[in-house]
């Protein structure tokens, strides 16, 4: 009884491994024609990767100058901190109408001359005012104290914080608007 056991396991595999030979070989035979038909198209070519021009060295030799880490300080500071000169807004003024604007928002549109009176200048301001200013008076929001009126340009000082608990004067200028 074992030895027809073993016959019949013995041909049964044989059955199941020639069914999964024949249905292999048709798949075999379609992906060796689609191989063929692969390598029947004409090659394509691969361009070469972009040569790379090396970048120049720079020899970077900026020991000399001030660190760009460190606030920058300008001779006038140096020199007044030196003199003992002690700069800060005067907070106890009462504010000008032109402070509350920046000065990026006022134009200088003309000026004014009296005989006998002082010179002035006319501003305009963000809301489309024009306002008549003298040496002396303020405008900007950085406390700017006008210092000198020409026909072309008004000059002034601005106090502005230095960033270590201090402050700085700083000159600016509004130049005539353009017409």
């Amino acid at each position: 009884m074992k030895q027809i056991l073993h016959k019949v396991i013995a041909l049964s595999m044989v059955v199941i491994t020639s069914f999964g030979v024949v249905g292999c070989s048709s798949d075999f035979d379609t992906m060796k024609a689609r191989m063929d038909a692969i390598r029947a198209k004409p090659r394509g070519r691969i361009e070469p990767p972009p040569e790379f021009t090396p970048m120049p060295t720079f020899a970077y030799a900026a020991h000399q100058l001030r660190s760009p880490f460190v606030p920058p300080s300008t001779l006038e500071e140096l020199l007044a901190k030196a003199s003992g000169k002690q700069v800060a807004p005067d907070f106890s003024r009462p504010q000008e109408y032109l402070e509350k604007f920046g000065l990026e928002a006022l134009r200088m549109k003309g000026t004014l001359t009296k005989p006998s009176a002082p010179f002035y200048a006319l501003v305009e301001d963000a809301d489309g005012g024009v306002q008549r200013v003298k040496v002396g008076n303020y405008m900007g929001k950085n406390h700017g104290k006008i210092v000198e009126i020409t026909p072309s340009q008004i000059n002034l000082v601005e106090v502005v914080p230095d960033g270590r608990d201090g402050w700085v004067e700083r000159p600016r200028s509004v130049v005539m608007a353009d017409k």
